[in-house]
Order: C-alpha cells, then structure tokens, then sequence
C-alpha cells in the first residue's frame, strides 16, 4: 500500500514554491499540472513522470533518463539488472523501449516532436536512445487517447471474465504490436494448447532453480516499503491483508520449490484468458529488444484504451530451451520476445514506481 504521507508531503502554509514541484508517486501525475511557463528542463521532468509508469520485469524499472539541452537520454541501469532471468538483458532492454514509447506519447500530447536516435554511441552501450526535441505539433486523436491510458495501465493478475475480444478490436492490438521490427500473432487454438505447456513448463524448471528463487525472492517487497520498486503481495492477486508477512512470503519462494501450485494457477489462467499472444521481433538483437518494448508499451496503452487488461506469460521466453521450441510454432514470426494473455477484469492497484528524481543522473 503506497504511503501517503509520501505523496502528499506537509508544508508550511507560508511557504511559496518558486518552481513547481514533481509528485512524489508518478502514479499521481495530473496532465493539468504540466509547468507551462516552467523552463524546458522542468517541463521535461514532468513528461518523465509518464515514462517511468511503463512495465518491468520484477517491477525493477532499470531505467535512468539524462537531460542534455533539447534532449532526453534513455539509459539501462545495470544496476537493476536480473541476471539469472535476464542473463542477456534483454528484457532490460525491452523494459527501457516501453518507457521510451510512453515517453514519445507524453511529449507528443503537450505539443513536442521526437526524434529518436537508438543506441547512439557505440563505445557507451547503456545509452539506449537519445530522444532529440524539436518544433511544436498538434496532438493527433489517438496520440491523445494513448496518453490518457497511460496512468491506467498495469499489469493485472487476476483471472480474466469469459467475455471474447471483437474481431475488429483484435485487428486494432494486432497493428498496435506490430512494426519495422515486430509481429504480434494472435495465439490460435491450433497451437493454444502446446503454448500452455511450455508456460506450464517454465514455471516448473524455473522454480525448481534456486537461484532463480532467491533472485526473485529478492524483489518482493511490502506495500508499505521505504522502496518504491519490486512486487508487493496485491500485485501477485493475493489479499491486501497478507501484506504484512511480504517478509515471510519472500522466505517461502526462496526456500521451498512452489513449481507444481505456480504452474497449476498459470496453467488455468492461460487456459481461460480469452485472447493470449505472442509479440516476437524479426532479429534478435539490442535494437530489436527496444523496438519490442516500443511495440509492447504502443500495445498494452491501446488494449487500455479499449478497457483490456494484460499479463505476462514470460518463463517460456526466458528459458532457451523453450523459446526454441515457441520460436519452431510460430516459423514466420521470427524471435519470441513476449507473450502475454488480454481480456476483461476487474480493476487492480498499480506497483509502486520510483519518483523522477530517483531516475535522473
């Protein structure tokens, strides 16, 4: 649960701010409270508050930005890296191109236009895009409809309604998902099943690994932590309540192999999600990976504009073994990169984000 006390902070009535001041929960961000008459600096913190409400494996957010002149630079925090489930960091990368997308979104609502150089500096591998500001534009409609989905967006585990997604809604996060570098393939009931097994699967050899127990273990926090990162109990559809022994519950995935209950709960939420897909990319390569998380943020923001949540069905993908397999079911699409089920739900509370100060050097 996010305190509120650090959201709202006390101050003294006969105080007045002289620069606006960012929020310190993201989660908070109001579009009416963009420092108009801020300087460009300023005004681009505020965007940044957007950018770091994009999704990340374990709720790690590896994403620190750098402000130079009329730019934003995008870098990948080593720091925050997973290298047990991510060896290649790939996911890393993947993570920093969907705060990238929502950052393109946010700028592009208040009136600015991006150019993106990706992976600009050769000898600085970390330095993923450098966004390059320039001359003022009209917001488009669906810029617009994007930009307000992106405080509602969050990752939602709880079991979806029986309710099919329209043909023509399917056409619309097909071409969301879909760019020069990706494909997203609706997942068909040929092949719906052996998908299921390999989820099935990687749930039970990634939880029979201790390391991979500990490296998860590592990120489950309480709600009420001084951190704002890492998964707190609510997120993984449990009660509220249990919230207090997030302690405890981070000693029971680190200590014991819970591979047959976590496959046995994936396994019938991939079986009655009503829609699970697969974004893949053509190559396989750093520019790839920030392309899907371009792709990845473009889909997810337009299946909230239409009320679908999602979920990440990833063990498949982050064993090698399997991704093989899920890469020989789908030839023609080239590198599984993500795959994920959509559909109807009740609201879920977002994971906590790290406030735009944290993520600036």
């Amino acid at each position: 649960m996010i305190n509120l006390l650090n959201i709202f902070p006390v101050v003294s009535p006969d105080i007045i701010w002289q620069k606006p001041k960012l929020a310190l929960d993201p989660w908070q961000v109001e579009a009416d409270n963009f420092p108009v008459n801020g300087t460009f600096s300023e005004k681009l913190k505020f965007l940044l508050n957007y950018a770091v409400l994009a999704p990340s494996g374990h709720n790690t957010q590896p994403w620190l930005f750098k402000i130079v002149d009329d730019s934003v630079e995008l870098y990948a925090d080593q720091s925050r890296a997973l290298p047990v489930v991510d060896p290649n960091h790939r996911e890393l990368i993947i993570s920093c191109g969907a705060a990238l997308f929502h950052l393109k979104i946010a700028l592009r609502y208040f009136g600015f236009q991006d150019i993106v150089e990706v992976f600009p500096d050769s000898k600085n591998p970390s330095l993923l895009g450098r966004i390059n500001i320039s001359s003022k534009i009209s917001s488009s409609e669906e810029t617009k409809s994007l930009f307000h989905a992106i405080p509602k967006r969050r990752t939602n585990r709880l079991p979806f309604a029986d309710r099919p997604l329209s043909s023509c809604l399917l056409s619309e996060l097909r071409l969301a998902g879909s760019s020069k570098h990706t494909q997203l393939q609706i997942i068909t009931e040929e092949n719906r099943e052996a998908v299921i097994n390999l989820i099935v699967k990687g749930d039970r050899l990634q939880m029979a690994n201790p390391l991979f127990r500990r490296e998860l273990s590592q990120w489950i926090r309480s709600g009420k932590s001084s951190r704002h990162d890492g998964i707190p109990a609510y997120a993984q559809g449990m009660d509220e309540r249990l919230d207090g022994i997030a302690p405890l519950i981070s000693l029971v995935i680190r200590s014991f192999d819970l591979g047959k209950s976590q496959s046995a709960k994936d396994r019938k939420l991939a079986a009655t999600a009503p829609v699970l897909v697969l974004l893949s990319s053509k190559q396989d390569t750093f520019p790839d990976w920030l392309a899907t998380g371009e792709a990845l943020g473009h889909l997810l923001l337009r299946a909230r504009v239409a009320n679908v949540w999602a979920s990440f069905f990833n063990q498949p993908i982050e064993i090698p073994e399997l991704r093989s397999r899920l890469k020989t079911l789908f030839p023609e699409n080239g590198y599984p990169q993500i795959l994920m089920r959509l559909g109807y739900a009740k609201d879920t509370k977002p994971t906590p984000r790290r406030p735009v100060n944290e993520v600036i050097c």
